[in-house]
């Protein structure tokens, strides 16, 4: 933790802050958003479908309005568009504990998809513009903040929800509120530079999707993408099946040791990473950890896996426990030199847009990597050959690294050239 202390106070007081921004975000929404399926199913009484409607339209809205929250970035200024994300934050959150309708709880689910389309892209083109050549230190400090809030979450969730689900969504309004106003208050203004061609937003959409090198990049990285959410999906569903009756507990451990790595690691991951191995480098490596992480589970299969009586906790959980650390590793391996070579495809330019671009391709890989997880995962059941879900990530890993290092070595990947920038000021 000194380590973190000395990195984050050699940035600036702005850096500073859209990290613990960060911290806060991401505790303000990870201590609603877990439990806001059962609050609607059981607390509301709603039907499956409504159910999976309204996680659906948070999803769908946040995925595929990204490029128009990066567009918006770039042309109005970063500090404006990550208020509004958090007032929209605010009034989604707290609409989702004090209305009972399935039209007002669609209203307000869009709403909270759309405040993070909103931030997301700015955050991250604001912190790369104002950390100048340390962009690489400063995502990787970044993530720790990021982590951070993701392990705390649910935690502080879980205690408020000994009162009712209310009071999780008022706290996390009040979280929201509040950083609306120290934002206000403190955020100093800051643009993304524009295209070296000015015109309309049409036009900047043009540039973006004709940065070829960026586009293959995006295609390239999102296997990565559909590996680091397996601790959502695949990892779970391995705990409920070899740990039945244990499985949430099981699953409660993934998710801290997954946010463990990154918090306690992250700085000298990088650290060394950056010592050894160029970015595209450790991209490449990183995501070849991601997709070896699922080669554990391989030895795990046909142990204690459903059988009645006594299980063998070492051996059941070890093979799930080592997976989830080589995925936080390969993912701390990658997130700092990922989000620099984004800015760098960029040339510096319109970086809000092309985050915005960047996190909707990988937001819709995620959707069509979940649903053949999912595929895969039932087919092997029904064939009595589980490992064939770890096989096919592990494939993915193989596949989704060879075609960085290939892009890489074949002079694909070249970045454009950055404008000076002036110093920016501890």
């Amino acid at each position: 933790m000194k380590t973190l202390s000395m990195q984050f106070r050699s940035f600036n007081g702005c850096i500073r802050l859209l990290m613990v921004q960060q911290f806060t975000i991401n505790t303000a929404f990870y201590m609603l958003m877990p439990y806001l399926a059962v609050h609607l199913a059981d607390g509301l009484d709603m039907a499956a479908w409504a159910v999976g409607l309204v996680l659906g339209v948070r999803n769908f809205t946040q995925q595929g309005m990204f490029l128009i929250g990066g567009t918006l970035a770039d042309r109005l200024g970063y500090k404006p568009v990550i208020i509004a994300g958090c007032v929209l934050r605010t009034f989604g959150f707290s609409l989702l504990g004090f209305v009972d309708s399935l039209p007002a709880l669609v209203a307000a689910s869009a709403a909270t998809g759309f405040a993070g389309a909103l931030f997301n892209p700015a955050v991250r083109a604001y912190l790369a513009q104002e950390s100048g050549e340390r962009r690489v230190d400063a995502f990787a400090a970044f993530n720790v903040f990021y982590q951070a809030g993701m392990f705390v979450g649910p935690l502080a969730g879980l205690a408020l929800l000994a009162a009712d689900f209310r009071m999780v969504c008022s706290v996390a309004a009040a979280l929201f509120l509040a950083l609306t106003v120290i934002q206000l208050r403190m955020l100093p203004d800051r643009k993304g530079i524009p295209a070296v061609e000015p015109g309309g937003v049409l036009a900047d959409w043009r540039t973006v999707v004709g940065n070829r090198p960026f586009l293959l990049f995006s295609a390239a990285m999102i296997g990565s993408y559909v590996l680091s959410f397996q601790v959502y999906l695949a990892l779970p569903l391995q705990a409920q099946r070899v740990a039945p009756g244990s499985g949430d507990a099981v699953t409660t451990a993934l998710f801290a040791i997954s946010a463990a790595v990154a918090v306690t690691g992250q700085l000298k991951i990088t650290a060394w990473a950056r010592a050894r191995w160029t970015s595209q480098r450790a991209i490449t490596y990183g995501i070849a950890i991601m997709g070896g992480a699922f080669l554990p589970l391989l030895i795990g299969e046909g142990t204690a896996t459903g059988r009645s009586g006594l299980i063998d906790w070492t051996t059941v959980l070890a093979p799930l426990f080592a997976a989830v650390t080589l995925l936080g590793l390969g993912t701390a391996v990658v997130y700092p030199f990922e989000m620099d070579t984004v800015v760098s495809f960029a040339g510096g330019r319109l970086a809000a847009t092309h985050y915005g671009l960047y996190n909707t391709i990988s937001g819709l890989g995620i959707t069509l990597g979940n649903l053949t997880t999912g595929a895969v995962w039932d087919a092997a059941e029904r064939m009595g050959h589980p490992e064939l879900t770890w096989w096919m990530l592990v494939a993915t890993g193989a596949l989704c690294a060879g075609c960085v290092g290939l892009l890489a070595r074949s002079g694909r990947l070249t970045a454009r050239p950055e404008p000076e920038l002036a110093p920016v000021a501890p």
